[in-house]
């Protein structure tokens, strides 16, 4: 019978094991240290911190130093600046030469109108002009030949005045040496007289008549010339009957069918001219009184940009809008069509050498009135002063330094919260 284990019991060595363990213990100690040194400014700042976001959560912008481009962005439509219209001059049946899309030049024939009624009565304003000019030359034939006879007339008037002169002077001579009674020298002074008096009249009838004549022959020459500006207005709407294009371009629409009656004035064809394409942007009434004639701009299509310039803004607000035109700076780009949507970046100031931070959500978040920005994994609201802005960047008149970094995304999530930590 074995009554205990002691006979059977050795003795051990505890010493390595207390060793181990005062070596565990230690190392635990120090690992809890070490992290506690290395966490402490977690720590420190999830312990300031108000919230806490995750970093995916949001984005950062850096502040910079630069030109500050101050623009609207819009969208636009390509539109001819000069489109005219051919009208039909006169009623008639209408021809219709080519058709719509088709490339033309200027004075090119696009149709003709067909008027009887025009063209007879083109005839017959030129028989009427025939017989006007020849009624003004027999007028003209007939004064020389009144002109004539009336200075024929003076010439008689003062052959017989002279006459008489001569024999009053005989009378007069006969008289003194008495061979003549005193009845003849006074018959021969009634002589003188009488001639006199006919030579005076010849002279106011020859005067009479000449500005009589020529106030005739100035009456039919009026008579001539507004019968000459009839027949050449005539002529012109006659010639007018022929349409042709105004400028050249591109068919745009064909208003009628061919062989169609038209009424005068009626629309025939109109002609877009490719030379003279401009962009029509509409934009936001609030900005209409800084977008003026002159302004600069950027028309991008497709990959490209050209520049322009602000030839026109509408007086009227349609829809909280006001439509403007922009024009091609330069060479207008080939290929554009009619009603061909681009865009437009209308720039309305440029400030040279400010503070700029990337526009965002931050900006109507805050109202402008204050940011986020980052250090050391925490976010600090700060108040700032915002100036212009444009579709990308916001300049900062105060409250940031140069190099500071922000937060640019949504800061509604923080709550107004004075310090986020940033996970």
């Amino acid at each position: 019978m074995i009554r205990d284990a002691s006979t059977m019991d050795r003795p051990i060595d505890d010493g390595p094991r207390k060793r181990r363990l005062w070596l565990t213990v230690a190392s635990a100690a120090a690992v809890v240290i070490i992290g506690g040194l290395i966490l402490a400014p977690s720590i420190r700042r999830w312990a300031q911190s108000e919230t806490s976001v995750s970093g995916s959560q949001i984005r950062l912008g850096t502040v910079d130093r630069g030109n500050l481009i101050r623009e609207v962005a819009v969208d636009g439509r390509v539109v001819a600046g000069s489109h005219p219209t051919a009208f039909s001059p006169a009623q008639g049946i209408v021809t219709i030469d080519v058709e719509a899309g088709e490339v033309v030049e200027q004075g090119q024939i696009l149709g003709g109108v067909e008027s009887p009624e025009l063209t007879s009565r083109l005839d017959q304003e030129k028989a009427t002009l025939a017989a006007t000019k020849s009624e003004h030359d027999r007028l003209r034939i007939s004064s020389r030949q009144r002109q004539l006879e009336n200075r024929q007339d003076v010439e008689l008037a003062e052959v017989r005045l002279a006459a008489s002169r001569r024999a009053l002077d005989r009378s007069q001579r006969l008289f003194d040496l008495g061979l003549v009674n005193e009845i003849d020298l006074e018959t021969a002074h009634d002589d003188v007289t009488v001639r006199t008096l006919e030579l005076g009249k010849a002279e106011r009838r020859e005067t009479l008549e000449r500005e009589m004549q020529a106030f005739e022959i100035e009456d039919s020459g009026q008579r001539l010339e507004r019968q000459r500006l009839m027949v050449a207005d005539l002529q012109r709407r006659v010639d007018a009957l022929v349409v042709r294009a105004p400028v050249a371009g591109l068919v745009s629409r064909i208003h009628v069918e061919d062989s169609q009656a038209v009424a005068r004035n009626a629309a025939l064809v109109t002609v877009v001219d490719l030379s003279a394409l401009e962009v029509e942007m509409a934009v936001a009434e609030n900005l209409a009184d800084e977008v003026t004639p002159g302004t600069p701009a950027v028309i991008t299509i497709g990959a490209e940009t050209f520049g322009g310039s602000v030839v026109g803004i509408s007086p009227e607000v349609e829809g909280s809008r006001v439509k403007g035109r922009v024009a091609f700076v330069g060479e207008i780009p080939g290929g554009l069509k009619q009603n061909q949507r681009v865009s437009v970046r209308v720039v309305l100031e440029t400030r040279p050498d400010v503070l700029t931070v990337p526009r965002g959500p931050w900006l109507e978040a805050s109202n402008g009135r204050h940011v986020y920005v980052v250090s050391d994994g925490m976010a600090e609201m700060r108040a700032v002063e915002v100036g212009a802005t444009s579709i990308s960047e916001v300049e900062i008149v105060s409250g940031l330094d140069l190099g500071d970094e922000i937060v640019i995304s949504d800061t509604t999530r923080f709550e107004g919260a004075r310090r986020v930590l940033v996970r």
